[in-house]
């Protein structure tokens, strides 16, 4: 059937849809697709809904509802196909729905022209995206990760958005155990592979840092040929690193400030709500300004600059637009909080935590003024994942809080207690076991002109605290 202008525009149209995912369609395709959904709670008209079965959730459960609310077609399972009554329809039965949307993002990659950036690390991956998705969006249209879609779903998700006019292409790949970034980027085939760093996370599934830093250079597997690994010259592992990536073929750039870097930081001045950066990125000098605070998103803006030559952006463009940058909601973003007499600054890093960001959201806090009598304070739950080093590993972080004069430390969590037993006992705020035990002291005792920084691992469940004290309160402006 010919393609009519609308249909060429779409997303997907339809012929190209059947081809990329493949198996058999119960009804009639009506029209192109606009999108691609996992979620029948956000599904749009005309997207493709694939039923996805989750660790929590079976998408299997929700196709009517998917349809109801205007999916141009689910993709199912072929076992569960009957399970569905006549008028629930169209179904496209693919033997495994996420393979399918696994086929379907390659055919996306394979049909685009797009120059493609992917980014790992143990930290800093989703703030280098971000950055990327406004370097690079100076220069033409580009297409990057929502969120943290990062992982086995996340990945084919993102590749199966990707439209066929964009210019330059984003992807966040993220792992907790060995091998897991290989087969995704693989489906990615990169161009340009980001390591911001390696640390020590998630070492309950790895014997060291090493392993980490082996899982994390399996990004330079799917690079395609010609490809360049951008690796951090400041982190202990990039001789590893880079051994791996030309092991792959690989040429490889590095940024930091060692004076080999090919991305060097020249000099920096840190402020409270941004930072200016004069550099070298590949041999041309560039001053600018990050719209966001600290020193980590500092070192990443080297490899997000370089990448973007790398894939023949506008130096210059891509420069002025991290001045744009800003953090998003529990990675930074910051709130005035009302208080009786003023206002507090309230900075939300609950998203997750591990030893290495939570010294870099210290160093933050350190950063942030605070109003006469006002006090910096650190609210701080368990880092998870960490294995038998977790107690030394949260007992550790007592120098970054002192370097940084926090006044006051307010903790949660078993492992918490470890760096409680640690603190100077003027700087003991308040412990609990969690973070919900630690709520009511806590609303109650900020004050005017205080700097409170949250932060934990995501099932440390810190966010509710950040909630909690924005309903007390309320904000004087959503952002600062």
């Amino acid at each position: 059937m010919p393609q009519g202008p609308a249909e060429e525009r779409a997303l997907w149209p339809r012929a190209d849809f059947l081809e990329g995912v493949g198996g058999d369609l119960i009804g009639t395709l009506g029209g192109a697709i606009n999108g691609v959904s996992i979620d029948s709670r956000t599904v749009e008209p005309g997207e493709a809904f694939f039923a996805i079965a989750g660790d929590r959730f079976d998408g299997h459960d929700f196709v009517p509802e998917a349809l109801r609310r205007g999916a141009a077609v689910a993709v199912v399972s072929t076992d569960r196909a009957l399970d569905y009554p006549p008028e629930v329809k169209p179904l496209l039965m693919v033997d495994d729905v996420l393979d399918g949307l696994r086929r379907l993002g390659a055919h996306a990659r394979e049909r685009s022209t797009a120059r493609i950036v992917a980014v790992t690390g143990s930290v800093g991956k989703t703030s280098t995206k971000e950055a990327l998705r406004f370097a690079l969006g100076a220069d033409g249209p580009v297409h990057a990760s929502v969120a943290s879609f990062n992982n086995h779903w996340g990945v084919p998700l993102t590749l199966s958005r990707l439209p066929k006019a964009a210019r330059y292409g984003v992807f966040e790949i993220g792992m907790n155990h060995g091998g897991e970034i290989t087969p995704l980027t693989r489906l990615v085939r990169p161009h340009v592979a980001i390591v911001t760093t390696v640390a020590a996370v998630h070492l309950e599934h790895f014997d060291g840092v090493e392993g980490i830093a082996r899982a994390k250079a399996e990004i330079f597997a799917g690079l395609e040929p010609g490809g360049t690994a951008v690796i951090n010259r400041d982190n202990e592992w990039h001789g590893l690193l880079a051994e791996t990536a030309r092991a792959h073929g690989a040429e490889v750039v590095t940024f930091g400030e060692h004076e080999e870097a090919g991305a060097r930081l020249l000099k920096c001045m840190l402020h409270e709500t941004c930072s200016t950066v004069t550099a070298s990125i590949l041999g041309d000098e560039i001053t600018y300004k990050i719209g966001a605070p600290g020193r980590h998103l500092v070192d990443n803006s080297l490899a997000v600059l370089a990448a973007a030559k790398l894939v023949g952006a506008d130096l210059v463009r891509a420069g002025l637009a991290l001045q744009r940058l800003e953090q998003p909601k529990g990675r930074g973003k910051r709130h005035l909080l009302k208080t009786g007499t003023g206002s507090a600054v309230l900075i939300d890093e609950s998203y997750n935590a591990n030893p290495t960001s939570v010294r870099a959201a210290v160093a933050l806090l350190g950063q942030t003024s605070t109003g006469m009598l006002g006090r910096r304070i650190a609210v701080l739950g368990d880092m998870l994942e960490l294995g038998p080093e977790a107690p030394d590993l949260h007992a550790g972080l007592v120098d970054a809080l002192v370097e940084a004069k926090v006044d006051k430390a307010y903790l949660c969590g078993p492992l918490m207690k470890s760096l409680w037993q640690a603190l100077p006992r003027p700087m003991r705020g308040a412990y609990a076991e969690t973070s919900a035990g630690l709520e009511a002291t806590l609303l109650d005792d900020v004050r005017t002109g205080d700097a409170v920084m949250i932060k934990g691992s995501f099932g440390s469940r810190m966010g509710p605290l950040v909630e909690a004290l924005i309903k007390r309160n309320g904000t004087v402006d959503d952002t600062l």
